[in-house]
């Protein structure tokens, strides 16, 4: 086995970003090894309580999560989902982009994660909530197998006689969930999805989910029958990034009235849980009507930790290197000491991701000195003497050279001398942090309708914003229906307002109406060119949208963009990175940057070049790469150089399986290659003792 600095030298910092959690907690999975168990432990008790108080009465409750930047929030709600998933069905909101759009907002996320599968479980909530009905648990044997679906709708009816709204589709639809060739189109009503008259057809159904009294109500069936079975914990975070007020200011007011509703229409079995940032409970409280601030049942407000659970917390990040040495390291948190924590933390309380950071910082200049020092070892080693081939017995000749060689060395020749820099690469590690987010997006994301109209344009502000166009302003259409579907910014280049209005709503109707109200901004001259981004078709010509669409749309300034789904994966990961600035939750290397930097970032690194929609807008040059296969190993080599600049030494063959984790179609000998490419012609990183075997070598920065 190694010892222990050998082991840091060759693996990835245990405290890097890319293992903080932050965001949905159904889009990350908590590793319990490195929870510290004390940390929270009374506010996890509290909601516990609160929890089992809705199980028996099955009234809805508030708490309102309250804790400072960093102070582990998000990380508790994801606690608390792997704790007590077993006792009630959780789901995350993610940040509302409009007001008028909250309540359909609140039930796409909440049929979202009751289709997330429970860790240790093989069916998804929404099936564990369905088959825990008394209707399924009673169901003869003979019913199952005829399939009969009035019957189970009849049986419901009379079991739910009153407070149940659209109750025969509501229930006809619970019983398409059973049906695999329905299943999927179910979930797409239940969520509020804007299906064509098809799709409605095959449901029996007459309307899709699409005004606010319609989710509310069919939100408030969902906590109705939910009695039967478990509470559904709806958890509200990262609200520094929700809907917008004219005057700036985050809309929260609309969330608490929504909290008031929920409690006055008496929507039965919710525990709701709001975390907030304490300053921004502050700075907006005041906003609050105080009969919505009644509705809050309870204020949980996080502790800062004390020394002793921060030396735990660096222990359970080091215990897997731990466990490594032989011999044993001279304490569980070697190479770091209790008295680095008293030194940076006197007042003896701090908050986990301070400690986190901190831990970050000194293990990374620990490991850099054991570099530093073997790269300066390995200067005055005596260069081994060249190997002979073994005698035979010819004849040695030996050939005087034209020329008087110079004098040889007594050392072999010194290697440029490697900088093993303490500073911090931002765009390095911002690049590796950026490329986890994109493959959890990749993963989750499958096609574009998983976002709501005014999501997809909220996204297209924020990346709008990071590129710096000018006078990015929302809500172009003149029409309270479709305004949040719609923005506009000024091109000083042709001095011109261009409009952008995004829509996947399917339904034909709603798509005429769409374009009506298109026609008219053009007539008001709201903008001087319209783009039109929509990947769903527009009709055919016997319909009145689809001729309407072509009189504005073809041969006119006017266009009509089709947008891939890997630019609408480069907006959602955008997107997740600015929620996490807002709330304080991004953390790069030992930065926690803001949205200012964030965006200061995304320009340098011009992650958003490969986004091809803006590029169909006229934003970016997406760029062309001439080599046939660029697009497949330019990536890899910018992962490589990125997690060598962000560790600033890593063993090689570690780096190798990291690589072809990440993108499986590289081979290791093709990663390899690429390595060697990259320290011959690339000048950036180097192999420390490039003799020993791959196992023992290290890949090093170079000085600049």
């Amino acid at each position: 086995m190694a010892s222990i600095d050998q082991i840091i030298q060759r693996d990835p910092n245990p405290f890097d970003a890319e293992t903080f959690w932050s965001g949905n907690f159904w889009q990350e999975q908590q590793n319990p090894a490195l929870t510290v168990e004390s940390i929270h432990q009374e506010a996890i008790a509290e909601i516990e309580l609160f929890l089992d108080f809705v199980a028996k009465d099955h009234r809805t409750r508030t708490l309102m999560l309250e804790g400072e930047t960093g102070s582990g929030k998000t990380y508790l709600l994801g606690r608390l989902k792997r704790i007590l998933n077993p006792k009630a069905f959780f789901v995350y909101i993610e940040p509302f982009t409009a007001s008028d759009h909250i309540w359909r907002h609140i039930l796409r996320y909440t049929v979202d994660s009751l289709l997330e599968v429970p860790q240790g479980r093989e069916e998804s909530q929404l099936l564990i909530w369905l088959k825990g009905l008394s209707e399924f648990k009673q169901r003869s044997i003979f019913d199952m197998i005829r399939g009969d679906r009035q019957i189970f709708i009849r049986n419901l009816r009379e079991s739910y006689p009153a407070g149940i709204y659209n109750a025969a589709e509501f229930f006809g639809v619970l019983y398409d969930l059973t049906n695999p060739k329905l299943s999927a189109l179910a979930c797409e009503w239940l969520r509020g999805d804007d299906l064509d008259e098809e799709s409605l057809k095959l449901l029996r159904v007459q309307h899709s989910i699409d005004t606010e009294d319609a989710a509310q109500k069919m939100l408030a069936n969902f906590g109705r029958i939910s009695a039967e079975t478990q509470p559904i914990v709806l958890c509200f975070d990262q609200l520094d990034n929700i809907a917008r007020l004219p005057d700036g200011a985050i809309d929260l007011q609309t969330l608490f009235s929504v909290n008031s509703v929920i409690h006055n229409q008496k929507l039965k079995n919710f525990l709701v849980v709001v975390s907030i940032i304490t300053d921004t409970w502050r700075q907006n409280a005041s906003r609050i009507q105080p009969t919505d601030k009644d509705r809050i049942d309870g204020t949980i407000k996080l502790k800062q930790i004390t020394l002793d659970e921060a030396e735990s917390l660096w222990m359970s990040r080091l215990y897997t290197l731990y466990r490594q040495a032989s011999p044993p390291p001279p304490s569980p948190i070697y190479p770091l000491t209790r008295a680095m924590l008293e030194e940076k933390f006197p007042g003896g309380k701090t908050r986990p991701r301070n400690v986190l950071i901190l831990g970050r910082q000194l293990f990374q200049d620990f490991k850099v000195g054991l570099v530093r020092h073997d790269v300066q070892q390995a200067q005055v080693i005596p260069a081994p003497l060249p190997q002979l081939p073994p005698y035979r017995g010819e004849e040695l000749k030996i050939v005087e050279p034209a020329v008087e060689p110079a004098a040889a060395p007594a050392v072999a020749p010194a290697p440029e001398p490697a900088v093993i820099e303490n500073g911090f690469d931002a765009i390095a590690a911002f690049k590796l942090v950026w490329l986890r987010k994109l493959t959890q997006t990749q993963q989750r994301i499958t096609r574009i309708r998983q976002f709501s109209s005014p999501e997809l344009i909220q996204m297209l502000a924020e990346a709008l914003g990071a590129l710096q166009v000018e006078d990015i302003q929302p809500r172009l259409l003149p029409s309270r229906t479709y305004a949040s579907y719609s923005l506009s910014y000024w091109l000083p280049e042709q001095s011109q307002r261009v409009g952008v209005v995004w829509s996947e709503d399917m339904n034909r109707t709603k798509f005429c109406n769409l374009i009506k109200v298109c026609q008219e901004a053009i007539e008001q001259n709201l903008c001087q060119t319209l783009q039109l981004i929509r990947f769903e078709g527009v009709g055919t010509p016997s319909n009145m949208g689809y001729k309407l669409y072509t009189q504005v749309f073809s041969d006119s300034p006017h266009n009509h963009l089709m947008p891939d789904l890997s630019s609408v994966q480069y907006l959602a990961t955008y997107h997740s990175l600015v929620n996490d600035a807002y709330s304080g939750d991004l953390v790069v290397g030992q930065e926690t940057p803001d949205i200012k930097e964030l965006e200061a970032w995304m320009r340098e690194s011009k992650i958003l070049l490969e986004c091809q929609l803006l590029g169909d807008l006229g934003i970016v040059r997406v760029p062309l790469f001439r080599e046939e296969n660029k697009a497949e190993w330019l990536p890899v080599e910018d992962f490589l150089l990125n997690r060598v600049r962000n560790q600033q030494c890593l063993a090689r063959q570690r780096l190798i399986q990291e690589t072809v984790s990440q993108f499986s179609y590289m081979s290791e000998d093709r990663v390899n290659q690429l390595i060697e490419h990259l320290c011959q012609e690339n000048h950036q990183i180097k192999i420390l003792d490039p003799l020993a075997k791959l196992d023992d070598q290290l890949v090093y920065v170079r000085q600049k």
